[in-house]
């Protein structure tokens, strides 16, 4: 911001602080305690020619959005959230001292209160003719203009709250964002799954490869981990008896941004004993075809110029062939050495000395995987990529695994749970060896969720997806439908 802009808001600031003090002299408290409101704007509208018939007096309260007219006649359009009207103020229906107060101390961007009678003007705009009003909250800085809105991206997610006033589509983001967790709940209720809290600060992490957030827990005096996933707690629950839980909560993973990653995000993860990654597969199509009728009315969608269809026939792809027919890769037989080999030649950057198979494979399948446009599964997967998934009986070396391919992106993971504790321990200990070497993202070995699998855990099917879905679907990046995304302090 420049100099003279600086300047120009420290005016402005000024004279709205002097129109507070005349709000004061005059009776009125510019930041009203209570608003005798009796009606939205919404409903209002809703029933409005039968209470313009009535002449029904009632109450409105909203902030002010634009403010026209002069001397006896004073328009204002006004804002409550649920909808816009116009209030109309004549000199002859106010009390003159109002009158004077209102157009000298109202500004755009205050809230105010009004009561009147709805009434249609000549042009035919449904409007409340005011017959008094009072100030509920004097506002100190201007609004930017409607028409022009918050045109830098890093301005609007700074001050989301302006972009919400000047955007409705933004607006509406909280309650897009709301009834896409709400739809996927009531799925999962009223399939008698039980909604649990897990913790978030833990000793180790687990359920996902990730780099962590640490920080210090001061009463017992420990570094604990913000949680990357809620997976193990989920298992213990299995192990307790309850056949099916889910959670909706915020995970957090200290890694890069991108146009598709957030470090704290909203997942939903759910869980279900005697269950398999087959069935998981037709529980997990019909909850995404649900969640985009009832959230955005359709089943298609158009993403980065992508034609998808949630309710076609969804493909089944296998990791395996695809890196066999793209790399002449084999996953399962393959050396470390010849995968290095062959990301060098994509120029890929990988380091074979901190990271293993699985993160070069993983690397191989990202730089084809926009070539998959789905709606499919992606099956197929080598055991060391998938630490925490069962083996399918056919081989060994391939785990029951699958991910959701949406428009080339992974929008949701499920697979058939690891209930062996021995086969466990060792995939941990493979793990925390990959820890030790380097990877940060490896998982950490976990011999408190060992115990819990000693003690029997039934054949489990477990699925996690996150907000990045809600994201997708609506073809925005994950930064924009975020309502409050993290932002960098900017340096005086």
């Amino acid at each position: 911001m420049s100099t003279d802009e600086k300047q120009n808001i420290k005016l402005l600031k000024e004279e709205r602080l002097a129109k507070a003090k005349a709000l004061k002299d005059a009776g009125q408290n510019p930041y009203a305690i209570s608003t005798g409101r009796n009606i939205s704007i919404e409903d209002l509208l809703k029933d409005f020619d039968a209470l313009a018939q009535k002449k029904e007096s009632k109450t409105l309260a909203g902030r002010v959005m634009a403010k026209r007219g002069h001397g006896a006649l004073i328009f204002i359009d006004l804002y409550d959230g649920t909808g816009r009207i116009q209030a109309v103020l004549k000199l002859d229906e106010v009390d003159e001292k109002s009158h004077s107060l209102f157009i000298e101390t109202v500004d755009t961007g205050d809230f105010v209160e009004v009561t009147g009678i709805p009434f249609t003007t000549e042009r035919g705009a449904q409007s409340i003719l005011v017959k008094k009003w009072r100030m509920l909250t004097k506002s100190l800085l201007p609004l930017p203009k409607e028409f022009f809105g918050i045109k830098d991206e890093d301005d609007r997610y700074r001050k989301r709250y302006l972009d919400m006033i000047l955007n409705e589509d933004v607006a509406k983001l909280a309650a897009m964002r709301s009834k896409f967790w709400n739809t996927m709940r009531s799925f999962l209720l009223s399939r008698g799954y039980v909604e649990v809290e897990t913790p978030i600060l833990e000793n180790t992490t687990g359920g996902a490869e990730a780099t962590p957030f640490i920080t210090h827990h001061n009463a017992l005096d420990i570094d604990v981990y913000l949680r990357i996933s809620p997976e193990l707690w989920h298992k213990k629950l299995m192990v307790a008896g309850i056949p099916k839980v889910f959670e909706i909560g915020r995970i957090f993973r200290n890694e890069g941004m991108s146009a598709e990653h957030l470090q704290d995000y909203t997942q939903l993860e759910f869980y279900e004993a005697y269950s398999d990654y087959t069935k998981g597969m037709d529980m997990v199509r019909d909850m995404y075809i649900l969640v985009a009728n009832e959230v955005f009315g359709t089943t298609k969608f158009n993403i980065k110029g992508k034609e998808i269809d949630l309710s076609s026939e969804w493909e089944t792809y296998n990791l395996t062939d695809i890196i066999k027919n793209h790399f002449n890769i084999d996953t399962i037989n393959s050396t470390l050495d010849e995968v290095h080999k062959e990301l060098t030649k994509q120029n890929i950057k990988f380091d074979p000395a901190t990271t293993g198979m699985g993160r070069g494979v993983d690397l191989l399948w990202k730089s084809v995987r926009k070539q998959y446009t789905g709606p499919g599964f992606l099956i197929g997967v080598p055991k060391y990529l998938e630490p925490l998934a069962k083996s399918t009986e056919e081989n060994s070396s391939i785990v029951e695994r699958f991910q959701v391919i949406l428009g080339g992106s992974e929008m949701g993971k499920g697979f058939s749970e690891l209930n062996d504790p021995i086969d466990q321990r060792e995939r941990f200990e493979a793990q925390q060896a990959l820890r030790d070497a380097g990877d940060d993202e490896a998982q950490m070995a976990d011999d408190s969720f060992v115990e819990a699998l000693e003690h029997g855990m039934p054949p489990t099917f477990g699925f996690g997806v996150s907000e990045r879905l809600f994201s997708y679907l609506m073809d925005k990046s994950i930064r924009e439908t975020s309502l409050f995304p993290l932002m960098k302090p900017r340096t005086k």
